[in-house]
């Protein structure tokens, strides 16, 4: 009698775009899973479902009346991502849903609801807690290396090429850098640092003219008295982001720099490089000053949530980032925004 513990899970793809391309590869490569179909309208979808050997539907309804996986991959664009995630509540299949949960808080809140009365367990796509150099982080500051936390920053800057724009929804509001990319960045700076209570921020357009802000200025307070900044722009060449520090994604450069300097009474940590930097003897600005990196083993945190996923539907894990979680992350991003259209702070509800 084959083990259930090693049997893969079979996973359905919602949605092949780009990052659904990149879970389905994700999904082949794991041992513990296999693709069980692939499901988006678009012909282009149903060539890549025969590239890769998997069934192809339409609608998730066509599928579920033809085969039921294990789980579900939620990769539809943002707009969809309520709609999809419900449907996969109401037929009892656990799902990973990609980030940003939903485009709003209320619809957000919906959704984590629904599946929490319905006992199905919902995981965000916020895949860089998976990242082996964020555990280690966490664990460093966990075990107070870094004494009491003071202050962090982030500096998330990068240059999107002009031909990103060509399509039309990139240059509308609700399609800038603070919720497409800095969504991310707040998740791990939670993650790290604990709930943030009230934010400030700027923003500006001055530079491409779009309805969308192409730079933005975040002042971040958290509940434990920390205080952070966040400086983010897509127009803005640069070494300095988690994209081209981390080297998760072969797609970005790959640079020898950190982007998250987060600092404590007794040390302070570069992030991703994890350098950390302490007073030998004690905290002394006239005492000489050295840095140790903490080593860490990488892993591919897209391979490693599929992991995750798979643990989830055997019911023998927990999310690494739960439905719940995603929502009190889209409600610092939703008060970012308010803040910088106000002018004031925002306390996050």
């Amino acid at each position: 009698m084959a083990d259930p513990a090693r049997t893969p899970v079979a996973l359905a793809v919602v949605g092949a775009g780009l990052i659904g391309r990149r879970h389905v590869e994700h999904v082949i490569g794991e041992e513990c899973a296999r693709l069980a179909a692939i499901v988006d309208p678009s012909p282009d979808a149903r060539s890549f479902a025969k590239s890769k050997d998997a069934p192809w539907y339409p609608d998730f309804a066509d599928m579920i009346a033809d085969r039921r996986p294990e789980g579900v991959i939620v990769a539809t664009p943002n707009q969809r991502h309520v709609v999809d995630g419900l449907r996969c509540v109401e037929a009892g299949l656990p799902l990973l849903i990609e980030k940003p949960i939903a485009d709003d808080v209320v619809e957000a809140r919906r959704l984590v609801e629904a599946a929490e009365t319905a006992g199905v367990p919902l995981m965000v796509g916020h895949h860089r807690r998976h990242n082996p150099l964020i555990r280690e982080a966490k664990r460093a500051i966990e075990a107070g290396r870094l004494g009491r936390l003071a202050s962090v920053h982030a500096t998330c800057w990068f240059s999107k090429p002009d031909e990103y724009f060509d399509l039309e929804w990139r240059r509308r509001k609700g399609a800038g850098p603070v919720f497409l990319n800095l969504i991310h960045d707040v998740d791990l700076l939670r993650h790290l640092c604990g709930e943030i209570v009230s934010v400030q921020a700027m923003e500006s357009n001055a530079l491409r003219g779009n309805e969308v802000e192409e730079t933005a200025v975040v002042l971040l307070k958290f509940a434990s008295g920390v205080l952070g900044t966040v400086n983010v722009s897509d127009k803005i060449v640069a070494p300095w982001s988690w994209e081209l520090t981390s080297g998760e994604n072969p797609a970005y450069a790959h640079t020898q720099e950190s982007c998250y300097l987060i600092g404590g009474t007794l040390g302070s940590l570069t992030v991703p490089y994890l350098d950390l930097w302490k007073h030998p003897t004690k905290p002394n600005w006239w005492e000489p000053i050295v840095a140790e990196r903490i080593p860490v083993e990488r892993e591919d945190p897209l391979a490693l949530q599929i992991r995750n996923l798979c643990e989830v539907v055997r019911g023998a894990a927990a999310p690494v980032v739960s439905g719940r979680e995603g929502l009190e992350t889209l409600k610092v991003i939703a008060a970012i925004k308010a803040a910088a259209a106000s002018g004031g702070a925002i306390d996050i509800d």
